[in-house]
C-alpha cells in the first residue's frame, strides 16, 4: 500500500504525534533540555543574524498565508495550495532556527523597562506562544488531509472548516511572534 493512501487513514493519529514530537523538541529546546554538546556551534554572526533571518520568514509567512486564503475565497485551490506549503515550509525553517538558537544559548532575555516586561511583552508572549500551541495541531491536521486527499475529497473532510480557524490562529500568532521580535531586537 502506498504511503499516501496508509497515511489517509491515519491523519488523526499522525497528526497527534507529529503535536508531540513539535513540542517537545519546543519546550525541549527552551527549557535546555537539549544538550548543547550534540548541536555544531555556528558563528556569533550566525546566532546575532536568526533573530532578524526569522523575523523575515514570519513576515513572508504571514504574506503567504494571507494569499492561500484568498486564493481559496476565490477558488483557486491550486494557488491556494501552493501558498499554504509554502507558509508550511517557511514555519519549519523558522522552527528549526529557532529551535538550534534556543537550544545553543537559550531564550532571548528582554532588555527593556520592567513595567513594559511585565504589562506588555509577558502578554504577548504568552498569547503568541499560547496561539502557537493551539494552531500546531490544527496545522498538522489541515495539511495532512491537504496531502492525502483529492481536492474532491477534501471537500467532504474538515479541512475547510479547520483550515479558517488554523490560518487565523497562525497568521495572528506570526504577527505577535514578529511584535515580540520588534520588543527584543529593534525597540530595547
Amino acid at each position: 500500500m502506498e504511503l499516501r493512501a496508509r497515511a489517509r487513514g491515519h491523519v488523526r493519529e499522525l497528526t497527534a504525534l507529529l503535536t508531540v514530537v513539535s513540542l517537545a523538541l519546543v519546550f525541549g529546546a527552551a527549557l535546555g533540555a537539549v544538550p548543547r554538546t550534540i548541536l555544531p556551534r555556528a558563528s556569533d554572526a550566525v546566532f546575532a543574524a536568526i533573530p532578524h533571518v526569522n523575523a523575515v520568514i514570519s513576515t513572508a509567512a504571514i504574506a503567504t498565508i494571507v494569499l492561500g486564503v484568498r486564493a481559496i475565497r476565490t477558488g483557486n485551490w491550486r494557488r491556494h495550495r501552493a501558498f499554504m506549503l509554502a507558509s508550511l515550509g517557511l514555519f519549519v525553517a523558522f522552527l528549526a532556527l529557532y529551535l538550534y538558537k534556543v537550544s545553543i544559548q537559550g531564550p532571548a532575555p528582554f532588555p527593556g523597562p520592567d513595567v513594559i516586561y511585565r504589562f506588555v511583552y509577558l502578554p504577548t508572549l504568552a498569547i503568541h506562544i499560547v496561539l502557537a500551541i493551539v494552531c500546531l495541531p490544527l496545522l498538522y491536521y489541515v495539511a495532512l488531509l491537504a496531502l492525502t486527499h483529492s481536492v474532491a475529497e477534501l471537500r467532504r473532510t474538515a479541512h475547510a472548516r479547520f483550515g479558517r480557524i488554523a490560518a487565523a490562529l497562525w497568521l495572528v500568532s506570526f504577527v505577535l511572534g514578529n511584535v515580540v521580535y520588534a520588543m527584543l531586537y529593534l525597540v530595547y
